[in-house]
């Protein structure tokens, strides 16, 4: 038994003497392993490219968006890295084109009489994939930072209304919209405020025509894009 109460008490103060020399964490020290991972929102304004002739934008067509990103660096400075996310954007587009109430890709026209709202909105689930620069330190969120990619944005919704000359139209699940669009952006700035544009690599419609001829307008959106950790 007394050989039993010594080892015991050999093995208590050796215990005891391994803790004393842990080291201490400083939970206050900067994190050399930071991952900028990000919840973005933004807010751009839509010029529809390659458009018909006689087509016209009216007011302002914008968009908002907004989702996550997270970030893989790739370089041990961590200045470099790979993001990607899942993001949800809202378009409203007021314009002079008129949209059959039937979806007949071949009744579209260029309205020329007076209408009180012509306006096409839709709504998609985005993909973006980017590379991103930034100079950035572990302790530090306060940097210059450029980013661009690819966005794939899929349609879950859309709705057409028009309001003029005595007739209501309101329309959803147009047939001619293109489910799948994707696009190349950029986004660079300082802190939170960034310069953002986006070129959508696809026209939004897939079989819609005037007078014979395809509609093939695309969309180039510029504004501003907030990064928020």
């Amino acid at each position: 038994m007394r050989h039993f109460y010594s080892i015991l008490t050999l093995l208590l103060v050796g215990l005891l003497s391994a803790q004393n020399n842990e080291p201490e964490i400083d939970f206050d020290s900067p994190d050399s392993l930071y991952r900028e991972d990000q919840f973005y929102i933004g807010l751009s304004y839509s010029n529809m490219q390659n458009a018909p002739s006689g087509f016209d934008q009216l007011k302002i067509s914008p968009n908002v968006f907004f989702g996550f990103l997270r970030d893989m660096p790739i370089n041990k400075s961590r200045t470099w890295a790979i993001g990607a996310g899942l993001g949800y954007r809202i378009s409203v587009m007021n314009h002079n084109l008129g949209i059959p109430e039937n979806g007949n890709s071949e009744s579209y026209t260029i309205l020329k009489s007076a209408f009180d709202k012509n306006r096409l909105t839709v709504h998609y689930a985005e993909l973006p994939i980017e590379i991103r620069w930034r100079a950035s330190t572990p302790d530090s969120h306060r940097f210059w930072r450029i980013y661009t990619g690819l966005k794939l944005s899929y349609l879950v919704y859309n709705h057409y209304s028009f309001d003029g000359s005595g007739l209501t139209i309101k329309q959803k699940g147009n047939p001619d919209l293109d489910k799948l669009q994707y696009g190349a952006y950029l986004s660079a700035g300082w802190n939170t405020w960034n310069a953002y544009i986006y070129y959508g690599l696809n026209p939004i419609f897939k079989s819609a025509t005037i007078e014979g001829k395809e509609i093939k307008m695309n969309t180039f959106n510029i504004g501003l894009m907030f990064y928020i950790l």
